[in-house]
């Protein structure tokens, strides 16, 4: 107490003592990361079936599938996942991320934002309080160069688990920099952007009337009104409109002009073509693009919801797991790396493969498993990130992390550092004080 008065006489302030206990040693950020592709895959998959296994743990933690070796000599994922396997060479896996959030919405917000939430409670909803999401962050903070592209494109959903789950939206940055929210399904045939479509008889001069103008773009953004309050609508409706006169944004997102076979390769999908959709995307120097595998955390059916699978509603994890989520994920991960590598993109391109959290250890009497925020892993690709590389250890069956532990605010800390954004940088909030937009450490060990 003595110390901090001290240092208070002598003029430092709150906001730079914080900085000051956030100190790591690494070089000043440069961009290493140009744009981010984040594959946020609700409902927390475990890490003990893809990234993560424990072949010599007992039965009731090891599981049922077995593990394989991959292009990585120190990492084996799961016998379902051979095409994934070849392509772990090209990756980093953290395998000792952890938190102590349980529900849905609060690890979501958590793991969208790199701040720890207030409450762990399956209720937890946007309010200008929490804070914004990695996307809109990085376009407040980095130059963009083109007004009629957007900084950060989200789709094709927004997530939730009984309220829509915080972390998505710009929060108290303004609506400015909310995402572009494309709530159309990529596996359409019919697939376009209707909101960059002027409707029958509404001319561009016409709309460039302010009554014109403000009637159109309130029709839109209702699909986006999730940040608590409508701030910044003017520089909104600003760029809404330099993206209506833009060709180039009509042709990334024109799926139809890929060919076939390269549809095909990436699965078609809702989660597949929207893979696709974001290496469009990034080839168009779109710098962070939101892909949610799923709206849900999970589902009856075997064929559609997240990765929330319990075992519940007579179902079981496993062949959920084998007729959805590992086949959709062998087929695009792979996909898509293979495509930005023989694109020339993968160096400059950062790829975050992560949940909300993993599963339990132990399988439970429903032959599945449930909510395991104590232990899981991550998958970093690209963008600056070592290949072939694991960081971290988790103990004999997945359970904690054994040696390097993370924090979701360092893999924050990370994803801004590749970016080229000093972690510390500060953003002002509703109540005008300043915070850093990370209270992490990025995880230099996995930065090449």
């Amino acid at each position: 107490m003595l110390h901090a008065g001290m240092t208070g006489m002598l003029g430092l302030t709150l906001p730079q003592l914080l900085r000051a206990s956030s100190q790591y040693a690494a070089p000043r950020a440069r961009i290493r990361a140009k744009r981010v592709i984040f594959l946020f895959q609700w409902g927390g998959p475990s890490h003990l079936e893809t990234f993560d296994m424990k072949p010599e743990a007992d039965e009731k933690f090891r599981g049922p599938h077995k593990p394989m070796r991959s292009a990585c000599p120190d990492i084996e994922v799961n016998e379902r996942l051979p095409q994934v396997a070849r392509i772990m060479d090209k990756v980093s896996v953290i395998r000792s991320v952890h938190h102590d959030m349980t529900n849905h919405n609060s690890a979501g917000y958590y793991a969208l934002t790199g701040k720890r939430p207030p409450s762990d409670d399956q209720r937890l909803r946007e309010n200008i309080d929490l804070f914004p999401g990695y996307g809109c962050v990085a376009d407040r903070l980095l130059p963009h160069r083109d007004p009629a592209m957007p900084a950060h494109v989200s789709y094709p959903h927004v997530i939730s688990d009984g309220t829509p789950t915080p972390g998505q939206f710009a929060s108290f940055l303004g609506k400015q920099y909310d995402p572009l929210f494309v709530p159309s399904d990529p596996n359409e045939e019919a697939f376009s952007l209707p909101q960059f479509s002027l409707p029958d008889g509404l001319s561009l001069d016409r709309l460039q009337h302010r009554r014109g103008l403000q009637q159109f773009i309130d029709s839109q953004s209702r699909l986006i009104d999730y940040s608590g309050e409508a701030r910044g609508l003017d520089e909104y409706y600003t760029k809404a409109l330099a993206m209506l006169q833009s060709p180039r944004i009509r042709e990334a997102f024109n799926l139809a002009a890929e060919p076939a076979s390269i549809r095909e390769r990436y699965g078609r999908t809702t989660y597949g073509q929207g893979c696709l959709l974001a290496r469009r995307l990034a080839e168009s120097d779109v710098k962070f693009i939101t892909c949610y595998f799923s709206q849900s955390i999970g589902g009856q059916s075997t064929t559609e919801g997240g990765w929330d699978t319990h075992g519940f509603n007579n179902t079981r994890m496993f062949p959920i797991i084998e007729k959805f989520h590992l086949p959709i994920t062998e087929q695009t991960l792979p996909t898509l790396l293979y495509d930005l590598e023989q694109r020339g993109m993968l160096d400059e391109t950062l790829v975050v493969w992560m949940g909300e959290f993993g599963r339990t250890p132990k399988i439970n009497a429903n032959v599945s498993r449930d909510h395991w925020p104590q232990c899981y892993s991550v998958l970093l690709a690209g963008g600056g990130v070592k290949r072939g590389f694991v960081y971290g250890k988790s103990d004999e069956t997945g359970s904690r992390p054994a040696e390097n532990p993370v924090t979701p605010d360092d893999i924050a800390a990370t994803i801004f550092y590749l970016m080229g954004i000093d972690p510390r940088t500060e953003v002002v909030d509703a109540q005008g004080r300043p915070l850093m937009i990370s209270s992490g450490n990025p995880v230099m060990e996995v930065i090449s």
